[in-house]
């Protein structure tokens, strides 16, 4: 009889839910002023962040079912994607040409920087000079959204050849079976895959607030003002579409790719205590291991605590690698910019929206690939400086 895999975070569901009954029995046991603390349940909240966790446990199988027929080497639709991406990049290319010689009247000079580069060179040196004054773009409206699309169409694909492509290639049975090692299914197996997965965990969710393209995937999970154990299960839904340090590293070290994936459930699970104000300070365990109190100064969106404490389970990393912060004022939950909804569609999509619309109204290559790979607060700056809210 074939052995049955467990997912064990679909197995601590039940887990959770009681936790989350207990944490509310707290809250009403210990009653402060309506609206003064952002960890107790507030009903449209709870649903979002509860919908979007339903949906990161459905959004692996779905994404399998819809990525692997255009991933180059798996499916048989990769090579038209390319070819599609491409095309969309020449045509794209040709309609900054058109757009450049109606707005300028002439080609630029091959042998000058253009005006958007070199701002943002100056701007990076911490050269001041006055704005460029800009020639009115007399490109037709229709042929503007036209260039925009194709310049969407060609990050979009190129963006997903890239992440499907990356993500077949370090899987972890793939690696697994070109390692010489292999560490077996004993204690130490399973110790080395759950520290091994921390430390590259780390570097993942530190590597989420520092790119854009990978934050539009993360901030799903910091898209909440409330700060309970719900907001542990608002996961991301599009974790197929994004690059990432491969956990199938692992595997070349020997750990098998079962005891990989129960230290992604192990991780997981972890994570869900942290999320509550409940919980205060622990005294020397904050010294070793992410706590609630630390977490939260991860999901406050106070200037001095922005892109702090990105450590699982242990908080060790972010002390090596200078990126912990101790928690002192209180936080202020949620986005530099909220959005307002608690519509599971608009949380999911929103930064991927906004990505879009800044690619498309890009007018170089240098400005769409810093749209999409940069720090968010490169494109949030870029977009203010262009004038455009």
């Amino acid at each position: 009889m074939a052995r049955v895999k467990v997912d064990l975070t679909v197995a601590a569901i039940p887990a959770f839910i009681g936790a989350m009954a207990a944490e509310y029995a707290w809250q009403r046991a210990h009653p402060v002023e309506p609206g003064t603390r952002a960890g107790d349940y507030q009903l449209a909240d709870t649903v979002a962040s509860l919908s979007m966790g339903l949906g990161s446990l459905a959004a692996p199988y779905v994404a399998r079912r819809l990525l692997d027929p255009v991933t180059p080497g798996v499916g048989r639709h990769g090579r038209t994607l390319l070819a599609v991406g491409a095309a969309a990049a020449v045509l794209t290319t040709v309609g900054d040409v058109v757009r450049r010689r109606l707005r300028d009247g002439r080609l630029p000079d091959p042998r000058t920087v253009p005006a958007e580069v070199r701002e943002v060179q100056e701007e990076l040196a911490g050269i001041r000079q006055a704005p460029a004054v800009r020639t009115a773009d007399r490109t037709p409206p229709a042929l503007r959204r036209a260039h925009g699309g194709l310049a969407v169409s060609a990050v979009a694909s190129t963006a997903l050849v890239t992440s499907t492509t990356w993500a077949a290639m370090t899987s972890g049975k793939r690696l697994f079976a070109r390692s010489p090692l292999d560490l077996g299914t004993g204690p130490w197996a399973a110790l080395v895959a759950v520290l091994g997965w921390d430390f590259v965990y780390y570097w993942n969710h530190r590597l989420s607030h520092e790119s854009r393209w990978l934050w539009a995937v993360h901030v799903v999970h910091h898209s909440s003002e409330r700060y309970n154990l719900s907001t542990a299960l608002r996961q991301p839904v599009a974790e197929g579409v994004t690059l990432s340090v491969p956990y199938g590293l692992l595997a070349l070290a020997g750990v098998r790719p079962a005891l990989i994936e129960q230290a992604r459930g192990i991780n997981l699970i972890y994570q869900f205590w942290i999320h509550t104000e409940a919980i205060q300070r622990l005294g020397w365990v904050e010294k070793v291991f992410n706590t609630p109190s630390h977490h939260r100064v991860h999901h406050g969106s106070n200037r001095d605590y922005l892109d702090r404490n990105h450590g699982s389970i242990l908080i060790l990393w972010d002390r090596l690698f200078g990126t912990f912060e101790e928690e002192g004022e209180p936080v202020v939950y949620g986005l530099t910019a909220n959005i307002d909804s608690f519509n599971p569609a608009r949380i999911a999509t929103h930064e991927w929206a906004d990505i879009a619309a800044d690619v498309a109204a890009a007018e170089t290559w240098h400005d769409r690939w810093s749209f999409l790979l940069r720090r968010p607060g490169w494109a949030y700056a870029r977009r203010a400086a262009a004038g455009v809210a």
